[in-house]
């Protein structure tokens, strides 16, 4: 029988579902009006919410699971570097690329998908280089899909220990429910619900957790007697038994001497930041707002929310090795670490609290499916349905394929999640090297050189993924040199590929070349849209 206070958990809960299913629901309308406003909002989102929306999207089960749970298991070293990693990167996208990708979209007949930018960019007739794209998003976001899906069975199962595949499988119905039926304005509106929530509930939990270890100093001199566990050039070892679990001693656990965290491991683990560059559920966004200039407003929100947010993370993850050293009477494993947030959440909040705070976790993991879900589907739509097999397609149509594609991945995303002992930064890291690699050198590129062909396009992204599967899954265990994170190596061969395959095929015809000098040479001021759907919380416009 469900206790009092858990039942006061479930209702706080119950009150975030309804919310993001309302809101849904009140898109619907709008968002099936046409495959624009289906795929992209019709571009006519304020700064705010493209602003929240891209890091709430962005920032999946690994901000408030992943990313804790690696600080708790191991320290500050590659937790630390990664967050560093991730909010440079998150700077540079919104200062180098946010712009730009904003303003040749529309030069490149009014592109509404990643892929069909691509396609646009180098006047792909043929679509072969939307297709690429298309596939491997739907390969990545599949992976990438079933991670937040992870997150979902594993909350419900350490709040209440609720059978975590019926918890996995029912997370994932409602988020594919909203998603079907509301479309990116509504995927819009609940990531910038969602993404208050997880900045609410980061603070809530980082601030009680160093009451909960008693203060500052407490904490620091307890971790600072783990070896390596405070420490920016060495990871910390946890002893480990046969079956992956942390030895203790008195409830104390044990670690072993730590290992070295060297140079080139740093610039690996900073090398997440590349992956800004290629990540469609952020670059979307860039798309969908109804202004360029509003770009900086909306570059200062995501960068302040990106490093209070990351940093609040890994401090939970820290302070947790204090507050509660062994969990709450389970084993210690890289897997059950990731439930670290939980169950502070659980031992210092009131139960209502509680579950409103833990209600983050979902909002984070909601947010990203949600994008992952919506992209997938109107990338195979629009640049595989439409793009090649109809092009004669009504929007009815587009939008029919896409909720069948909706449909595939969710499926496919519970498959990749059905293992409950997957650890969820393991499975975002590969993911978002697969995309970070595919896709940000051919965004840079794209952007910058106006020598890109089509054929070195395609040479990128099919080195940039193929380079992601090969290394991770065999280079990368030899360990040694080789042991650096599979984005690197990827990153960089593609933009070799890109450029040497560029040089040698011949110069993009006069009207790409003519198009790459009209984006250049835009004068935005002339083509703001004034029409405002999504600003400061209001529907302004209907």
């Amino acid at each position: 029988m469900m206790e009092n206070s858990d039942s006061l958990v479930v209702v706080a809960i119950l009150i975030y579902f309804i919310a993001v299913l309302t809101i849904g629901f009140i898109y619907a309308k709008r968002s099936n009006s046409s495959a624009s406003e289906y795929f992209l909002g019709g571009r006519k989102v304020g700064p705010w919410f493209t602003a929240l929306s891209a890091e709430a999207s962005d920032m999946s089960g690994y901000l408030l699971m992943g990313l804790p749970g690696l600080a708790f298991f191991t320290g500050a070293g590659e937790a630390g570097w990664t967050a560093v990693g991730l909010a440079i990167g998150t700077y540079l996208n919104w200062r180098f690329v946010a712009k730009r990708l904003r303003r040749y979209s529309v030069v490149a007949n009014d592109s509404i998908t990643l892929p069909g930018f691509y396609s646009n960019r180098f006047h792909d007739s043929k679509n072969i280089v939307g297709t690429i794209a298309a596939v491997i998003i739907l390969l990545f976001f599949c992976v990438y899909t079933g991670s937040c899906f992870v997150t979902c069975g594993k909350l419900f199962h350490t709040l209440f220990g609720w059978d975590y595949s019926v918890m996995m499988v029912f997370g994932a119905l409602i988020v594919f429910l909203y998603t079907m039926v509301g479309g990116y304005l509504s995927v819009v509106a609940t990531d910038f619900v969602q993404g208050c929530l997880m900045f609410f509930a980061l603070l809530v939990v980082v601030i009680g957790s160093i009451a909960m270890a008693g203060g500052v100093q407490a904490t620091a001199a307890f971790l600072s007697d783990i070896p390596g566990f405070l420490s920016a050039t060495s990871v910390a070892t946890p002893l480990l038994d046969e079956s992956g679990a942390q030895m203790a001693m008195d409830g104390t656990p044990l670690f072993d001497d730590p290992t070295p965290f060297g140079v080139l491991t740093i610039i690996s683990t900073l090398s997440w930041g590349l992956g800004y560059f290629g990540m469609p559920q952020v670059l979307v966004r860039f798309l969908g707002i109804r202004s360029e200039e509003e770009v900086k407003q909306s570059r200062i929100i995501a960068v302040v929310w990106v490093v209070i947010s990351m940093l609040a993370a890994v401090l939970i993850g820290l302070i947790g090795r204090k507050a509660l050293p062994m969990l709450l009477g389970g084993a210690v494993t890289s897997s059950s670490a990731e439930s670290i947030f939980i169950m502070l959440s659980q031992v210092m909040l009131p139960a209502f609290m509680c579950g409103i705070v833990v209600s983050g976790i979902l909002a984070a993991s909601m947010s990203s499916a949600s994008s992952y879900l919506l992209i997938t589907g109107s990338s195979v739509a629009e640049n595989i349905f439409r793009g090649i097999f109809k092009k004669n397609a009504t929007d009815e149509q587009v939008l029919i394929v896409s909720r069948i594609t909706l449909t595939v991945v969710l499926l496919f995303g519970i498959l990749v999640a059905w293992n409950e002992d997957s650890v969820i930064f393991t499975v975002v890291s590969y993911a978002w090297a697969g995309l970070g690699a595919s896709f940000g050198p051919l965004t840079l590129f794209s952007l910058y050189w106006k020598r890109t062909t089509k054929q070195g396009a395609i040479a990128g992204m099919l080195t940039g993924a193929a380079t992601v599967l090969i290394w991770h899954n065999f280079v990368k265990p030899l360990g040694g040199v080789f042991g650096i994170y599979e984005l690197l190596p990827a990153f960089l061969l593609s933009c070799l590929a890109i450029y040497v395959v560029s040089k040698l095929t011949p110069t993009p015809s006069q009207g790409i070349l003519a198009d790459f000098d009209r984006y250049e040479n835009h004068d935005v001021s002339k083509e703001r849209n004034m029409e405002v759907v999504l600003e400061d919380g209001m529907t302004l416009n209907d």
